[in-house]
């Protein structure tokens, strides 16, 4: 079954093999609910390890043929115009994924899978970052077969640290460490989500996130959003429990620092070759502007902070989820993807 109509047949993926399955989910579900059907007929499909499923109305799974990525209802096989991804880690924000939809040459929202693989990594993303000459915390990084050296990691960044798996979202594994004491156990405790474990000097300041998506040529950037947290730093708990972090946009900054952190997301959006809605975050230090991070695949749900900023510019979610489809698709189009 081709496109039904005038409307395009979109696979809305979700769910993944990480910790951020179930925030997935709740972004699959928001961006079907709300694209518009004048335009789009969402399928979402929930994807853990080798199942790919669609749901049907009556409750009946459906596996997706991954062989070519159609969907064989039982009164036809649905054909996709384009892809949705909204899977948080791997496999839809580490590149396996897009991976293998570039192979099929299906079009997707978001960036290729190389800047997805590489922005993943934060270990290598900070380094592609840092010829910028952007601020980054000092870090060290630990493979899954090397010896922890708590006294060369102690005296090289002191503390307190951050301890972070090198290649996952959403703050899972993440602990901040502030004893010495604590450091193997922080450390033994991200990599059971990852073979690498990034330790960083934690910076003192305030932290930002700006969201950039380049659409029809033209560079939007978004509010600032401040995020403010009553827990001891921005982590899974804070970021998805009512009542732990406001998220305050537009940011309540001077219009200096406002245009500072704007143009440097914009400048890394372009530096970085991303493609799609993309978060940077940032802390604000009293020395620099530090880089945090990349999101290239950002949280779509209503409490997310990328529909937040957009709300503040007059962007309903179903455009926004709307404008990310045709950003795919001419893409595609121009032969780039």
């Amino acid at each position: 079954m081709t496109s039904q109509g005038n409307t395009l047949n979109i696979a809305v993926i979700c769910g993944g093999d990480s910790g951020e399955y179930e925030i997935s989910i709740q972004s699959g579900k928001m961006v079907a609910q709300t694209l518009d059907r004048t335009k789009y007929t969402p399928y979402l499909i929930v994807v853990k390890g080798n199942t790919w499923v669609y749901t049907d109305s009556d409750g009946s799974e459906i596996q997706l043929c991954r062989t070519d990525f159609s969907l064989p209802l039982p009164e036809s096989t649905v054909r996709f115009d384009a892809v949705f991804n909204a899977i948080h880690g791997t496999p839809g924000e580490d590149g396996k994924l897009l991976a293998y939809l570039e192979i099929l040459d299906m079009p997707f929202t978001g960036s290729s899978s190389a800047v997805a693989a590489a922005t993943f990594n934060k270990y290598l993303c900070k380094q592609i970052v840092s010829s910028t000459g952007i601020a980054l915390s000092n870090e060290i990084l630990i493979r899954s077969e090397q010896t922890i050296n708590e006294q060369v990691i102690l005296e090289r960044l002191g503390l307190p640290v951050f301890v972070k798996p090198n290649s996952n979202g959403s703050s899972v594994g993440v602990s901040k460490v502030t004893q010495k004491n604590k450091l193997l156990q922080a450390i033994r405790m991200a990599f059971k989500e990852d073979e690498e474990v990034l330790v960083e000097a934690a910076i003192d300041g305030r932290e930002f996130g700006c969201s950039v998506f380049e659409f029809q040529g033209r560079m939007m950037v978004f509010p600032v959003t401040e995020i403010i947290t009553i827990k001891e730093f921005f982590d899974y708990e804070a970021k998805y429990t009512a009542g732990l972090t406001d998220e305050i946009t537009p940011a309540q900054i001077d219009e200096e620092m406002d245009t500072e952190i704007k143009a440097t997301a914009a400048m890394l959006y372009r530096h970085i070759g991303c493609r799609g809605f993309v978060r940077f975050d940032f802390i604000l230090a009293a020395d620099a502007l530090y880089f945090l991070e990349v999101n290239t695949v950002p949280g779509m749900t209503q409490a997310s902070i990328l529909p937040q900023q957009a709300a503040v510019m007059g962007i309903s979610m179903a455009d926004l989820f709307g404008m990310a489809i045709e950003d795919a698709l001419r893409f595609k189009k121009s032969g780039k993807g």
